[in-house]
């Protein structure tokens, strides 16, 4: 019953990462840390080198999910170490799917052809259609709207 409950506490930690990651995007990202992000929002060919000032982000993902591991093996609070391996799986679904399947930025799979990887990429391709902080739009990763599992018109702005 015990493995259960840790079960349950790592799928809910996976789960809430996505609106942790949506809130982060939206209000932080596109917020006060933009200078973080920008670079992030700009054509491949104004990028210097492989990495970007955005991937400073992995450390403010990963720091709590440090703590939930340090937490959970040195108290008797064993549950936050659930929590912390549910926060490092998001971190792998997230890099997975946003570097290498989005962005390409690691050549492991290029195509992935399903409706809901095409909605992926739909969702994504209109939030990267503003290279401003303001007016954006579709901030989450997994979680997508119905409107991008329709296929977009010739006249779409983000065709």
């Amino acid at each position: 019953m015990q493995a259960l409950v840790y079960v349950l506490i790592t799928i809910a930690s996976v789960a809430g990462m996505e609106f942790v990651a949506w809130f982060a995007h939206k209000y932080v990202m596109h917020g006060f840390l933009w200078s973080w992000h920008e670079d992030h929002h700009r054509p491949h060919h104004h990028k210097h080198g492989f990495f970007e000032r955005n991937d400073l982000f992995f450390l403010v993902f990963a720091i709590p999910s440090a703590a939930c591991y340090i937490i959970g093996t040195a108290t008797p609070h064993i549950h936050w170490l659930f929590v912390g391996i549910g926060i490092s799986i998001y971190g792998l679904i997230y890099f997975l799917i946003h570097d290498v399947y989005i962005h390409q930025r690691f050549k492991w799979f290029r195509q992935l052809d399903s409706p809901y990887s095409r909605a992926i990429l739909r969702a994504h391709g209109a939030h990267h259609a503003r290279q401003t902080k303001e007016d954006g739009e579709s901030f989450g990763l997994l979680v997508v709207a119905k409107k991008y599992f329709q296929k977009r018109s010739k006249n779409s702005p983000t065709a």
